[in-house]
């Protein structure tokens, strides 16, 4: 494989073709915030504005402006969609509404943990960026009232009735094994350390099936697996950006142990979530074989593809399985084949069960400037290491 050509692609891509397109499209230069409603050319087919996506465009072009290239560009837009959130985005108590109007006043209660999480890792990467201690105590707040709603996520929105068939899910551990990582300069050490050693335990122990090599998307209270819908569920797209998260912390850990059982799981996952009649992976799996009550399990999604690129190239780094090279070509192809936009800016992000495109929007409710971006960006870097 010629890895530095192929870096070059990953890279291009992200500077000349998907930053642009957010950049110019999803600035709303009159009420602050962006826009993430946009059709295939990038224009805005509606207003409202998603919390978590919010939250994730500011770290976004927080990280690149930290990480890749000093941009000024960068830095205010991250700033500009920072100072929606700080004022709009939460009720005052870093309780982070779901969804506000253009002009920012609230539409959907603070429900969805992932406004907390992806408002704290926003401005933890903001603080860097601008050494604003005001950022830094948004984002360590925030993490506190993630830590504390853990249990219940949902506090009073939770639709499930007590006792009779309680579990718990797997995004949100999943979550914190990467969110530890990019807020540990902020918070107490002896917290992050609970707090990763918690998340990496549920992740790779409690959700992790070894009978089956697989990780189910929720089990009971005591870890145990409920033969019921949400029981017998695999996402394998979570499965699989779960473990670059799972890498990371190996590495800062120094726990190879870790790493090869992440890539275990990985290839695994890959196998089980493989349509191996039409290419690409499917977004839900019922163990068992049953129908899923999701009538979408056999979409192919954006962001499932492009982070199991990430993984799988990270697989190959730390431990040269040539497995996970031989499938990241395999999936570099699919992806590069059937979500890349070969007309207009930006990748499409829903496919039918055989790869053709099924909705031409590039952003709406679900897909923000993230999952892509940040993509290209780890495979371009760590493809600019390997040999």
């Amino acid at each position: 494989m010629k890895f530095q050509q192929l870096a070059h692609q990953y890279k291009d891509e992200l500077l000349n073709n998907i930053l642009p397109f957010w950049l110019n499209n999803s600035q709303d230069e009159e009420y602050g915030g962006y826009f993430t409603c946009l059709d295939r050319e990038g224009k805005v087919y509606d207003t409202d504005k998603f919390i978590w996506l919010q939250g994730r465009e500011v770290w976004l072009f927080s990280m690149l402006y930290n990480k890749l290239e000093k941009r000024k560009e960068w830095l205010e837009i991250a700033v500009q969609g920072a100072e929606f959130l700080k004022k709009y985005g939460h009720d005052g108590n870093y309780n982070w509404y779901f969804s506000v109007t253009r002009e920012g006043k609230p539409l959907i209660q603070p429900y969805n943990i992932f406004s907390y999480t992806f408002a704290s890792m926003a401005f933890a990467e903001l603080s860097i960026a601008t050494d604003n201690d005001e950022y830094a105590q948004i984002a360590k707040k925030t993490f506190c009232r993630i830590i504390e709603k853990q249990d219940n996520s949902k506090g009073i929105w939770n639709k499930a009735y007590p006792g009779t068939r309680d579990l718990k899910g797997f995004s949100l551990p999943m979550i914190l094994c990467n969110l530890s990582l990019e807020i540990e300069h902020l918070i107490d050490k002896s917290l992050l350390d609970s707090t990763i050693e918690k998340c990496l335990n549920e992740v790779m122990n409690v959700f992790y099936r070894e009978d089956l090599g697989l990780i189910m998307e929720n089990v009971t209270l005591d870890g145990k697996f409920s033969d019921s819908f949400e029981g017998r569920l695999i996402n394998p797209g979570h499965s699989l950006e779960s473990m670059w998260f799972i890498m990371d912390l190996g590495v800062k850990l120094g726990r190879k142990d870790i790493i090869e059982k992440a890539v275990k799981i990985a290839l695994r996952t890959i196998e089980f979530g493989w349509d191996k009649q039409y290419g690409g992976i499917f977004y839900f799996m019922d163990i068992h074989d049953h129908p899923t009550q999701q009538l979408e399990w056999d979409q192919k999604l954006w962001w499932v593809h492009i982070e199991t690129l990430i993984t799988l190239i990270k697989g190959y780094q730390l431990t040269g399985s040539q497995e996970c090279l031989e499938w990241f070509e395999k999936v570099h192809d699919y992806t590069w084949e059937h979500f890349k936009d070969k007309e207009h800016p930006e990748w499409f992000g829903y496919l039918n069960r055989r790869g053709e495109v099924l909705l031409d929007l590039k952003g709406g409710k679900w897909k923000g400037c993230f999952h892509i971006p940040r993509g290209l960006y780890q495979i371009n870097k760590v493809l600019e290491q390997c040999k």
